[in-house]
């Protein structure tokens, strides 16, 4: 069951991670916050693949609930720490570009919302607040983790109701 989770995990971890970069080279360094997560959501379907191929291979088609939410749960705590090591390496290779590159996204769309004087300065400072913040992997690190898992867990709760009914999707003699 540990490989599953580090196989499955790795490679959802990886993938979704070289999906967002390739996604935001080609958007100039910004990414779509609906593009991140479906690309997740579509990525992290691997759980619901690991889950099966444990029900079939290693238990003889038939799972409980618990221990398939379990396998699925660490799967996507597997990705969720491949993830945040190959966002952290990322991050390194362009020397934190993607800091800047999100902040004038942002404020580009502060801008575009008409805020100006006060209103504007209040908005920029948090920002610069927060990426002061994002500066420290204390709180990057568990930030970039959350970002990620919930989704996992969210399809680890619907693969284990489903894959725990041997009649879905059962194993081909």
């Amino acid at each position: 069951m540990f490989r599953i989770m580090l196989v499955y995990g790795a490679i959802s971890g990886v993938v979704i991670i070289a999906v967002m970069l390739a996604g935001m080279a080609m958007n100039g360094g910004a990414g779509s916050v609906v593009q991140g997560f479906l690309t997740m959501l579509v990525v992290l379907s691997l759980i619901f693949v690991g889950v099966k191929r444990y029900r079939d291979k290693d238990l003889g088609g038939v799972i409980k609930f618990l221990p398939a939410f379990g396998l699925g749960v660490g799967i996507a705590a597997v990705a969720g720490v491949f993830y945040v090591l190959s966002w952290e390496a990322s991050l390194q290779m362009t020397d934190f570009a993607w800091m800047e590159s999100y902040k004038q996204g942002e404020i580009a769309g502060y801008d575009s919302k008409g805020l100006t004087g006060d209103e504007l300065a209040e908005k920029v400072a948090a920002l610069e607040d927060m990426m002061e913040n994002y500066k420290n992997p204390i709180v990057r690190l568990p930030m970039t983790f959350i970002e990620i898992f919930p989704v996992g867990c969210v399809v680890a709760l619907v693969s284990a109701a489903l894959l725990r009914n041997p009649k879905v999707f059962p194993a081909k003699a």
